[in-house]
């Protein structure tokens, strides 16, 4: 992307600037193909605010999700490694390393999720190891915007530096008694800057793997000032081609959560039609208060099969949107 900057050292821990809210996320979701599992673990440090976000969130083959959400303190951002979730740089925008070690909570009905007091009190709890090894299969996508005025792919009140990579995964998840080997495919992300999910207006966030070669990311947000904007990517043969088009047709069940989608994309080299499927969905949310005042977003988190010209996929769709007397503001579209 020759509009953005994005050096091997970005792979590292940046500088904390003075906001109170900065914030540097690692994200990674990983998924077996064959047997149809996986999720995704973020760590993201708030230096400044003294403690690290820490999620963990497993989709597993019977049903369960197995998740975890924490706020470890942190002192410093020297690292990404928090409350037993840690990041390993093996070779910078090709080859890293996410692992876990703790408890995770494990629910047979979602909408446990939905209430994080019940949650927390009534999941089953059972010892957890996840090993994830990510090796890039397409270049590293995005950065710094060059330009002052570009908002960048998220705003420049969220997430200003942002690079993302489809990758190869192996390793594998240790629950209790049992365990899966992943071998499979993923999706990663690295951003730092002010954040808070708050700026966000609403997004539909759309990450999979079709293969080695095939892919996509995808993303619809709307921040604070109410527009609109389109970007991401399409991966055929390895390669990224910047969209120029995106259109979203969204399905949804009683609860407002999003149970089947069709994306409608165009790039300079091609028009695609992607159907979407939601396996199971997390109906998570997020609570800040700013200035007084109470701000309440809804953070649907999919496990997504995706077809695309014959091709089966399988990836993460994301719904972030903030609650409007009790609705979230992108509904229905």
């Amino acid at each position: 992307m020759s509009d953005y900057q994005l050096l091997p050292s970005d792979e590292f821990p940046h500088r904390a600037t003075a906001e109170r809210h900065f914030n540097e996320s690692v994200y990674m979701n990983a998924f077996d193909h064959t047997r149809a599992m996986g999720g995704w673990m973020r760590v993201g440090n708030r230096v400044n605010e003294g403690y690290a976000e820490l999620s963990v969130c497993l989709y597993l083959p019977d049903g369960r999700i197995a998740c975890q959400f924490q706020r470890p303190a942190i002192t410093h951002n020297d690292a990404f490694n928090a409350g037993g979730l840690s990041v390993h740089i093996e070779e910078p925008l090709a080859r890293v390393r996410m692992h876990y070690d703790g408890e995770l909570m494990v629910v047979s009905d979602p909408e446990l999720l939905r209430h994080p007091k019940r949650l927390f009190a009534q999941a089953q709890r059972l010892p957890a190891s996840v090993r994830w090894e990510h090796v890039a299969t397409s270049p590293a996508h995005g950065g710094i915007p060059l330009d002052p005025t570009s908002p960048g792919l998220y705003g420049r009140d969220f997430s200003l530096g942002h690079f993302n990579q489809h990758t190869r995964v192996t390793g594998g998840i240790t629950l209790g008694d049992t365990h899966w080997p992943v071998e499979g495919y993923g999706w990663r992300d690295h951003s730092w800057g002010p954040r808070y999910w708050q700026n966000i207006l609403f997004d539909r966030l759309y990450m999979a793997n079709f293969g080695a070669d095939c892919g996509l990311m995808l993303l619809k947000i709307a921040n604070n000032d109410g527009q609109i904007r389109r970007g991401g990517v399409l991966q055929v043969d390895g390669l990224y081609e910047e969209i120029i088009d995106l259109d979203i047709f969204n399905d949804w069940n009683d609860a407002r959560d999003p149970t089947a989608f069709q994306l409608t994309v165009r790039t300079a080299n091609r028009a695609a039609r992607i159907n979407g499927t939601v396996l199971n969905c997390a109906p998570l949310r997020n609570r800040r208060e700013e200035n007084g005042q109470l701000l309440e977003s809804r953070i649907a988190e999919c496990f997504t099969r995706l077809e695309w010209d014959g091709r089966v996929g399988f990836g993460m769709t994301e719904y972030v949107e903030r609650l409007q007397d009790g609705v979230p503001a992108g509904f229905p579209l």
